[in-house]
């Protein structure tokens, strides 16, 4: 199984990228305890894990410049050819970006602009973001998730913030904790990458599979 993630930081260390980190964790860990299979720890740039899952990581501050000469030439790079092509052959995306004036990072929308319009159909995607207050939260709402619905991916119900205070631990009686909210996503994107077929695709001219409504919501449904 192929896990893809898209950060957005632009600093190094960035708390994008820690999000980014604790989520694939998440993920391969949930995804191994549903196959019964040990998890490893995080590999950071695209090996296979214990669980068996391979997570890429794909840092867009690092192809920041790549991404700004196709739009010029209207070609990918070698670089960012691998990028594109580490999203969409993968079975599963976490995309992690910080907020900016209230709406993700340019880097980040350039990104995705780049890639065909059919290329993340039917893919299951966790959506996450970083600031520096919780004021910016409804940014998921607002603008991550009508871009993910535009590009026909599957976004998980959950999306996660992490605010500046986020990062200490604690939280108040009517908020769930950062630790709960990444656990939830998790469960929910480990959920429908069980249901997906690990390196299905769907070529052109094929028929194209529908999977069932009652059968996308069962895989939401919490284990018991």
């Amino acid at each position: 199984m192929k896990l893809a993630v898209v950060t957005a930081g632009l600093t190094q260390p960035s708390s994008t990228r820690l999000l980014a980190d604790r989520l694939a964790e998440a993920v391969t860990h949930r995804t191994a305890t549903a196959t019964g299979t040990p998890t490893g720890t995080e590999n950071g740039t695209g090996t296979e894990t214990e669980s068996g899952t391979e997570v890429r990581v794909i840092e867009l501050r690092d192809l920041a410049v790549d991404i700004a000469n196709n739009f010029v030439t209207g070609f990918p790079n070698g670089r960012l050819r691998e990028a594109i092509a580490a999203v969409t052959e993968a079975d599963g995306l976490i995309a992690v970006t910080p907020i900016f004036s209230g709406s993700y990072s340019g880097l980040f929308k350039s990104f995705f602009d780049v890639l065909d319009n059919t290329a993340l159909t039917g893919k299951p995607v966790l959506i996450a973001a970083t600031g520096g207050t919780a004021r910016h939260s409804l940014a998921l709402e607002h603008a991550l998730r009508p871009l993910f619905a535009y590009l026909r991916a599957v976004v998980v119900p959950t999306a996660v913030y992490a605010a500046s205070e986020d990062w200490g631990g604690g939280h108040d009686a009517f908020t769930d904790g950062l630790g709960e909210r990444i656990g939830r996503a998790a469960d929910e994107l480990a959920g429908l990458l069980q249901h997906r077929a690990p390196g299905a695709r769907r070529d052109e001219g094929d028929e194209e599979q529908v999977v069932p409504f009652e059968q996308q919501l069962a895989a939401l449904r919490p284990v018991e």
